[in-house]
């Protein structure tokens, strides 16, 4: 297997010497043994060719993605004893700044915090390779092969390049060639004029606040959004915006990015396939208007936006674009941060809880952080009917006391709804 890498995973590489990884715990009770775990993996490379694959560089500096047929390169296990049941926040964190060796790969790497009943395992998988998405079914896929080393998980349809996701006739339309071209250099100018800084904001400490809701709190937050007609997002949006502008005050920026899974209009894109590229909307709260008024506000410019989103056009765009890469990550790296915070709704997890010899007590929201500018994001799914919240910044973005108190006043408004 080789292909070039698409413009979004070239960003997300970077050089391959800067960790920007996705971390992604969860809690089993019950056995597992490392034999077990060690096939399961195996089984898992079988199917997905790029969890067996390293980046390596073309005569023109062009990265590929690329894996040796049959020959596997082992997926590594570290094993932590357990000593507390927060000591998977800890391994999480330390996992964020570990870089991988992409020109030797693999790009994906396991830590089993072992302990007598309970467990947890942190999947770690370079952001480049894949998005939360992938990282659910490839999760999935894990504990099916644990359950059964038998069982059969399929052969992934391999995404080759861009042909693979944007059809044919609008890959060949003159109309889009053209369109695509003009805004990828038009994007290209702009980056090149844009002034930056020349130096970097100091991240200092990276950290992480993890909480989860009760199966009551859930079930309720969810009735009243429906009951009032707005997605349980566009309340945790508002909530959001509206917890940051009561701790930040002048510092407020009134701006969250919100990732929307491509596969929603992308259907090339199977829910099994490795693949890193996500759409995105930013979204804004009205001061002036009471809680519901606002997220119905907010929903409505969301439909209007999320309608709009064009995933092929936007591919075809970036591919055109991968001469200004350098310009546009300095760009994100040097640039002002403009955004309060991403905000990313995983929704429910449909992964089985109970198996043969043991139980997923609990899927932990994945974390993500990386190099390119504000690391300020705060991540949401829910599993076994628990809202779970994986809250990440960096202390040279948004000092930690100031996320605990963002924390606590956002649950207080969505307590109070």
């Amino acid at each position: 297997m080789k292909r070039k890498l698409l413009f979004a995973e070239r960003m997300l590489h970077g050089d391959g010497t800067v960790p920007f990884n996705a971390v992604i715990p969860w809690r089993i009770k019950g056995s597992i043994l490392l034999a077990d775990l060690r096939h399961a993996l195996r089984k898992l490379q079988r199917k997905h060719a790029m969890l067996n694959a390293a980046v390596v560089y073309d005569e023109v500096a062009m990265p590929w993605f690329w894996a040796g047929g049959n020959e596997f390169i082992d997926i590594p296990v570290r094993i932590a004893d357990r000593v507390s049941e927060d000591d998977w926040k800890k391994e999480s964190i330390a996992e964020w700044a570990i870089p991988f060796d992409t020109a030797k790969g693999p790009l994906i790497r396991m830590v089993w915090i072992r302990g007598g009943d309970i467990s947890e395992f942190i999947m770690v998988i370079h952001h480049c390779l894949c998005d939360g998405g992938s990282a659910m079914a490839i999760l999935e896929e894990l504990l099916l092969v644990l359950n059964d080393p038998d069982a059969d998980i399929g052969k992934e349809k391999q995404i080759m390049g861009i042909e693979d996701v944007v059809p044919q006739e609008i890959l060949n339309s003159r109309k889009q060639l053209i369109k695509s071209k003009l805004i990828g250099g038009i994007a290209n100018l702009f980056l090149w004029l844009v002034p930056v800084n020349k130096k970097l904001v100091e991240r200092k400490t990276d950290y992480m606040i993890h909480w989860k809701l009760d199966q009551g709190l859930s079930e309720r937050l969810v009735k009243k959004c429906r009951d009032e007609g707005v997605t349980v997002n566009t309340a945790f949006c508002v909530a959001l915006l509206n917890a940051f502008q009561s701790v930040r005050k002048a510092g407020f920026h009134n701006k969250v990015s919100c990732p929307v899974d491509i596969r929603r209009f992308a259907p090339q894109i199977k829910r099994d396939n490795i693949f890193a590229f996500g759409l995105m909307f930013v979204v804004s709260s009205d001061k002036d208007l009471d809680f519901f008024s606002d997220a119905w506000r907010m929903q409505k410019d969301i439909d209007r936006k999320t309608a709009k989103l064009n995933p092929y056009s936007t591919l075809m765009m970036m591919e055109e674009s991968h001469s200004a890469l350098n310009n546009f990550t300095k760009f994100l790296k040097y640039g002002k941060s403009t955004n309060d915070c991403m905000f990313s709704n995983l929704g429910r997890i449909g992964i089985a809880h109970q198996y043969k010899s043991f139980e997923v007590e609990t899927i932990f929201s994945p974390s993500v952080i990386g190099p390119l500018g504000n690391t300020t994001t705060m991540i949401t799914s829910t599993y076994r009917g628990q809202m779970d919240f994986t809250f990440i910044a960096s202390e040279g973005f948004l000092p930690y006391e100031d996320a605990l108190s963002i924390k606590d006043k956002m649950m207080d408004i969505m307590s109070a709804l």
